[in-house]
């Protein structure tokens, strides 16, 4: 699978900022139409405006990373597609069809967070509440659903430990369930809220990898929140770079250097490869990407 993408200009301070449409491809009945289809999209509380004239297409199976400071609004745009918040202006499609809640089409994995030891639900219950959690209970579940939850839990490889209470598993083992909770609709878009945060380097990369591998084998695009790109960085198709109400779109290489952020920011950001990682630093901002 392969992607093509144009890329929009570098910032500039106070002017809203040009924006890539990813190239959707095509087969033999002609071009792929997008997943995801943001256009000249503001979102704002009040009087404050997060980000504005944002626009961007996502191909199916494309690896978009969601970059920027806290409080730039990477969070809140999931939440727009989830339909929990509203654009002051704008439109949003997702595969074809106008935001709603309980969209199947959309697959949601939340930042890595504890579960009480006492929780006495098994790893497949939580999978198994992806398919109908709001009909939780008797009757509902058959030997169908039963068998994709199975697959499922293979295809994350935790089919060792489905059976055991989910708060006595780790954190890396949590989010692998998580997961397979969100493949559960088949769904075309993952939403990923910083999956990896309180995980150590190497489940970073083992979750990392996982989403990367069922991206590639279910043509699934993934959005991914994070405040550090390095752990996903060879997935990476495109950067989303948030920063000041304004934005972003490219390549990682086309992103992530001195002159582009600086331009972003509107001041001195300096983009250093130390190690195979990038850091980035520059006036009140220092952070490892």
């Amino acid at each position: 699978m392969t992607h093509s993408h144009r890329t929009g200009a570098a910032a500039r301070p106070g002017d809203p900022i040009a924006t890539a449409t990813a190239s959707t491809g095509s087969t033999a009945g002609g071009p792929v139409p997008p997943v995801l289809e943001i256009h000249d999209a503001e979102l704002s509380f009040g009087d404050r405006i997060l980000w504005h004239d944002l626009s961007i297409d996502v191909a199916p199976g494309e690896f978009i990373a969601i970059l920027g400071p806290n409080g730039t609004g990477k969070t809140s745009l999931l939440k727009v597609l989830l339909g929990q918040n509203r654009l002051a202006s704008g439109r949003v499609r997702i595969n074809g069809h106008e935001v709603r809640r309980g969209d199947r089409d959309l697959g949601y994995v939340p930042q890595q967070r504890g579960v009480d030891p006492h929780t006495p639900m098994r790893g497949r219950d939580l999978v198994r509440m992806g398919f109908d959690g709001h009909h939780w209970g008797t009757g509902w579940f058959n030997r169908e659903k039963k068998r994709k939850v199975d697959a499922l839990l293979a295809a994350v490889g935790a089919t060792e430990y489905a059976d055991a209470p989910i708060g006595t598993l780790s954190g890396g083992e949590l989010q692998r369930l998580r997961i397979a909770q969100a493949l559960s609709s088949d769904p075309k878009i993952l939403l990923c809220d910083e999956p990896l945060l309180s995980l150590d380097m190497d489940k970073q990369r083992v979750v990392a990898e996982l989403l990367d591998e069922q991206r590639r084998t279910r043509d699934t695009a993934v959005l991914f929140v994070t405040h550090e790109i390095n752990p996903i960085l060879p997935f990476v198709d495109r950067v989303l770079y948030i920063a000041g109400g304004h934005f972003l779109v490219g390549t990682p290489s086309e992103v992530m250097n001195t002159e582009a952020l600086t331009r972003l920011y509107g001041s001195p950001v300096e983009v250093v490869e130390a190690g195979g990682r990038l850091i980035v630093v520059g006036g009140d901002m220092e952070a490892n990407h």
